[in-house]
């Protein structure tokens, strides 16, 4: 039997389709949260969050199955692959991001934030009862040494907006404030998100080298115990200070957390169906329809569940690595989009019942509109209008087949642009340059893939039939993450999940720094100034007209880049969990999101 969904339909789309924007900023003073644009939903002195129960129980535990392993316990450095939970349950940022608005956040280790009203610079305040784990008080001290090391010494992904900080300093006995060098309206945010560390921790380590350690923070859980590679697992911390602020009502309800890593998805899923773990989110709707009627299910003790959301689908596919000479020209790139018989691999793998990834946002008004570009995206694109791919300005869509297995049409039209671009099919059937080196190429997949593994193989097949022969390399987890590190892939499988309120990160996944320096998630390889000036624009839009048409604009360079070959998104987020677990009725913006956060579920066993 499954457990109705509860969605508010109408309250959710009204949300997900109105304008971001909501007016001019306001003259700087202490504000208790802070949104993108405009004002926070939620006025001074709510109570709990509108997707939190804040009747929730506390008590039980949940377990979650892992594919792969872990072999770090510092999840804020390049190095390694950090265990779950400690990121999100361990340590806190200064603030938090509620998931029912496009991008606001509320205060946490911070009572109050201020800006002026062209965001040239931020001022947080911290609570005098905020502490760490260990009881030590969360100190400015602790808070400009975590920024300072994050920016410098940490991951990748913190360095982009460090580099637009010029200035960090004390103000107060528990304030300190940010000065900016560059026009970036989302960097009061970025900051506010920034986890806190303890500094005292730290002393005599170092950071960007240390795997080890189990880091102490303030936030609602501690590392309980560990098996590196096998399992961690959180308590819930009863002295923590934060219990009672109300962004935590309803929240953090688990006495214990853990993560259990195996080897592969299907190792997982048995499991599950096994009772090992709590819960299972599935993402191929086929296996959705077929896979689930197992005892469990049948007798109750697990319920299915689709739950709706109005996230952006982001991109999934096979990323092309523009690094390598093969895939440098966009006709190439395009002709191995042809050859890709998305109908056929969709039929055949998932019913055809999902729709394809068509634009980096699809599902949301920020996607590009079909057609020519126009107005203020046209205008904005214009500047760089040598140098763009075809289609960008004009308008671009996918290649579409019969949806037959031999895709003739598509095949022969791939054929022509690999002949433009300089490779004809020898009379041993080999495509082959005018030199008479093979079209080669390798496909490099993480162990565990089997849907991937299986979208390959069908493609694989589809290429050899014009003469192309890739090999493909299936590595263990860690070899992965090395190569996919270290951009050491013809292609690969890619997944990037974008939100409705773009902004800095876009320059970690699409940025030129990301061409060279290790560790970022321009895993193509792509080098566009339209783009990066297309991520300007919407970091310094005032408008929503503005903000969109920016969005749209970046969509369209990406898109028509033909980097990645796309593969398909669901409108809904189908989870198999136990019926001890539950879940509040109003679910937010952003659905269960991202992936399947526990921290407003409970445990509660069922009579």
């Amino acid at each position: 039997m499954a457990r109705p969904v509860f969605f508010q339909a109408l309250r959710a789309a009204v949300i997900a389709l109105a304008p971001v924007f909501l007016g001019a900023a306001v003259a700087a003073e202490p504000a208790p949260g802070i949104a993108m644009y405009g004002l926070p939903a939620l006025p001074a002195g709510f109570t709990h969050l509108p997707y939190a129960d804040p009747a929730a129980p506390k008590g039980g535990r949940i377990r979650f199955g892992e594919s792969g392993s872990f072999d770090s316990l510092n999840p804020w450095i390049l190095n390694g692959r950090p265990a779950q939970g400690i990121a999100a349950y361990v340590a806190e940022p200064l603030m938090f991001r509620s998931i029912d608005e496009p991008f606001t956040l509320y205060g946490l280790l911070a009572e109050s934030v201020e800006t002026d009203p062209d965001r040239t610079w931020v001022e947080f305040t911290l609570r005098p009862e905020a502490k760490f784990s260990d009881g030590a008080p969360v100190t400015v001290e602790d808070v400009i040494w975590s920024f300072e090391t994050l920016g410098t010494e940490g991951h990748p992904r913190y360095r982009v907006s460090w580099g637009k900080v010029a200035k960090i300093e004390q103000t107060g006995p528990r304030s300190l404030r940010i000065s900016f060098n560059t026009a970036d309206r989302e960097l009061p945010l970025i900051m506010g998100m920034r986890p806190v560390l303890e500094k005292a921790q730290w002393a005599g380590k170092d950071f960007a080298s240390e795997m080890q350690m189990a880091p102490i923070g303030s936030g609602p859980y501690v590392i309980d115990k560990v098996e590196t590679g096998r399992f961690i697992t959180l308590r819930r911390n009863p002295d923590y200070w934060g219990k009672d602020l109300p962004v935590n009502a309803g929240r953090n309800n688990f006495d214990e957390m853990r993560w259990d890593y195996f080897g592969d998805g299907g190792v997982t899923f048995e499991a599950f169906k096994g009772g090992e773990t709590d819960s299972y989110l599935e993402s191929n709707a086929a296996k959705w329809k077929t896979d689930y009627d197992f005892p469990a299910v049948r007798d109750g003790r697990v319920i299915l569940a689709e739950i709706p959301h109005h996230r952006p689908s982001g991109i999934m596919g096979l990323v092309m690595n523009t690094r390598k000479p093969l895939f440098a020209d966009w006709r190439v790139r395009e002709a191995m989009t042809l050859v890709f018989n998305f109908e056929f691999i969709s039929k055949t793998l998932n019913g055809g019942t999902e729709p394809r990834i068509t634009s980096y946002f699809a599902n949301t008004p920020l996607a590009m509109q079909p057609g020519p570009a126009t107005g203020k995206v046209a205008a904005l694109l214009a500047p760089f209008a040598a140098d763009l791919p075809p289609g960008t300005l004009e308008g671009y869509a996918l290649p579409s087949s019969d949806g037959s297995e031999l895709n003739r049409k598509n095949s022969r039209a791939a054929l022509k642009l690999l002949a433009e671009a300089g490779w004809h099919v020898a009379d041993d059937g080999v495509l082959r340059d005018a030199g008479g080196a093979p079209f080669k190429f390798d496909i490099v997949l993480q162990q565990g893939t089997a849907e991937t593994q299986s979208i390959v193989d069908i493609y694989v097949e589809e290429l050899r039939r014009i003469g192309i022969f890739p090999t493909v390399s299936t590595v263990d987890d860690a070899q992965y993450q090395i190569r996919k590190t270290n951009y050491d892939f013809d292609m690969t499988y890619m997944w990037v999940a974008t939100t409705l309120s773009p902004g800095n990160e876009q320059y970690l996944y699409w940025g030129a720094k990301g061409v060279d320096e290790p560790g970022s998630r321009n895993l193509m390889g792509m080098r566009s100034p339209a783009a990066e000036a297309m991520i300007g624009a919407m970091l310094d839009a005032r408008t929503p007209e503005d903000f969109t048409a920016a969005v749209r604009a970046l969509d369209r360079v990406l898109t028509a880049g033909r980097y990645v070959i796309p593969f398909w998104y669901s409108k809904v987020t189908r989870i198999a969990y136990d019926r001890d677990l539950h879940f509040p009725e109003s679910l937010p913006l952003y659905g269960v999101w991202p992936g399947f956060p526990p921290d407003v579920w409970w445990y509660e066993a069922e009579k």
